[in-house]
């Protein structure tokens, strides 16, 4: 993987009004790159960064990867880069977890980003740039009480491994990142059920960071273990 320096770059980042995707917004600016904010809540979207073009829109929607280069094109000429920090949790056995639940799970976290790279890569492709998926810790280590949002997670992985081949000759580099338990306020939000008890996770800026540097180092992959 090629090492993309953040400078000057043009960065769209989905779920930028989440505490990952807010974190990691501000620090792609900090290091120079110029930012597109992409999720559903417009008015936390532009207290994100002052100025920055906002694209409203969920993973679910096929239309949204389109969008993301219609705007980055056009406030910044092309996209170098495109960083996918939204997804969504639920707990409990999987005879206690509704098709809804299930259908939510596998859509934001799976199917959304495929959707997604499938409608970015060839602006990518121009750039010769990178795209970064933020898996999470169940994909390597699946847990009990938490089988459809674990599956959904290393499906992601998956595929972000499968694109990092499948695109090694257009020059796109794909991040795969796992990080362990996070303070994000995920859990409180979860689609069904009630967290188990889990120990403090890290604090969000320190995953923010392991993410922006491993873009610019040319890191593929960070594992739960490569974080904090």
């Amino acid at each position: 993987m090629s090492a993309h320096p953040l400078s000057g770059s043009v960065v769209a980042v989905v779920g930028a009004s989440g505490a990952l995707g807010t974190l990691i917004a501000r620090g792609a600016v900090a290091r120079g790159a110029h930012v597109v904010l992409v999720g559903r809540d417009e008015e936390r979207l532009r207290d994100v960064v002052e100025g920055a073009p906002v694209v409203l829109g969920d993973l679910g929607d096929t239309t949204l990867g389109a969008r993301v280069v219609e705007a980055t094109t056009a406030a910044h000429g092309r996209l170098d880069g495109v960083v996918n920090a939204a997804g969504v949790v639920a707990f409990g056995g999987l005879v206690d977890t509704e098709d809804s639940v299930i259908e939510e799970l596998f859509l934001v976290n799976v199917i959304g980003p495929l959707f997604l790279a499938r409608a970015v890569l060839p602006a990518l492709t121009e750039t010769r740039g990178f795209l970064v998926n933020l898996s999470a810790v169940v994909a390597e280590q699946p847990m009990a009480g938490m089988a459809a949002y674990s599956a959904s997670k290393a499906a992601l992985t998956a595929a972000d491994r499968a694109l990092s081949k499948e695109l090694r000759r257009t020059g796109v580099d794909v991040v795969d990142v796992r990080p362990p338990h996070t303070e994000t306020g995920l859990v409180d939000r979860a689609l069904a059920g009630a967290a188990p008890r889990l120990p403090r996770g890290l604090e969000p800026s320190v995953v923010a960071e392991a993410v922006l540097d491993a873009i610019e180092a040319g890191t593929w992959e960070l594992g739960s273990t490569d974080v904090g």
